[in-house]
């Protein structure tokens, strides 16, 4: 008998996918965790019934979210990141020869313990690696705890779930905090939710509130096919735009930071990603609402 695995894409909207097995299923004490292997995608990552990535094509969620601000920010040398559980964030930072220290910070102990278990073709060893400090904390609390500067922070969260582990690290609070841990070429770089029509209104929160703490922001997107859907991504800095660098530009730094073989990300993937359609454009320019910690971006299942 076929296993079946089922879940929301949207309202009104269900996806399925066959299953050959499935390797964990476990409610941690902040969300429900599967991993499983599919038919049409390898194993996949699923946190409370909503996809996080699949062996055959999360390289282009976490090229695409980590690329961009590592080369914006040139050589980086500390980088932050909140969430990230699977490791595969880690080992595309790790990847910079320049990088001497990541501090990560994931909330949930256990959904990192099985992804180090189970997802290793992801995390490629990344965990294991000494430049790494992994904490179990709320990314916030213990932003806001540390001293440090960082040359890069990226956001690798869950989405904003009602009563889920994410939503205040979506605020212009959060944001705030973030511009202050920063150097002063420091970069930031946020998962941006989907930028499909219909359901682009998450996206564009994101967007409007990190606006209000940084003057240079270029969200972009890139299409992932185990979402079912294109991601919206977004790349902030005080004083450089990510989407002005050109494909010449960016060829040659990922040439000189070693970086030939990336399956998805090159000068001329960069160029295509922040080439956004009119109507999200339009979308973009007319939205007005800032998302603080008193109305944080709260998505509905």
């Amino acid at each position: 008998m076929s296993l079946w695995h089922t879940f929301m894409n949207r309202r009104g909207e269900t996806i399925a996918r066959e299953l050959t097995q499935v390797i964990v299923r476990q409610r941690t004490p902040y969300q429900l965790l599967e991993i499983v292997d599919t038919v049409s995608y390898g194993r996949a990552l699923y946190l409370d019934q909503k996809i996080q990535s699949a062996s055959l094509d999360e390289f282009i969620y976490h090229e695409a979210l980590v690329q961009p601000a590592m080369l914006l920010a040139e050589r980086p040398r500390r980088v932050f990141v909140a969430g990230g559980g699977e490791g595969a964030t880690l080992r595309e930072i790790l990847r910079h020869g320049s990088v001497e220290h990541v501090v990560m910070v994931d909330i949930d102990a256990e959904a990192v313990a099985a992804c180090r278990a189970h997802l290793g073709e992801w995390h490629q060893g990344a965990f294991d690696d000494p430049r790494v400090e992994l904490v179990h904390a709320d990314a916030r609390q213990l932003l806001a705890q540390r001293d440090e500067q960082f040359d890069v922070v990226i956001v690798d969260i869950t989405d904003p779930l009602t009563e889920g582990p994410s939503y205040r690290l979506f605020t212009v609070e959060f944001y705030q905090l973030v511009a202050a841990h920063l150097t002063p070429t420091g970069v930031l770089a946020v998962q941006a939710e989907s930028t499909d029509v219909g359901v682009w209104d998450a996206h564009l929160a994101v967007v409007h509130t990190v606006r209000q703490v940084f003057p240079q922001v270029a969200p972009y997107r890139a299409h992932v096919p185990s979402f079912g859907e294109s991601w919206g991504f977004l790349v902030a800095s005080r004083t450089m735009a990510a989407d002005r660098l050109s494909a010449a530009e960016v060829d040659a730094r990922l040439q000189a930071a070693g970086l030939t073989h990336l399956r998805f990300y090159d000068g001329t993937t960069h160029q295509a990603l922040f080439q956004l359609p009119r109507m999200l454009r339009a979308a973009q320019a007319a939205w007005t609402r800032v998302i603080t910690d008193a109305a944080p971006i709260v998505l509905e299942v």
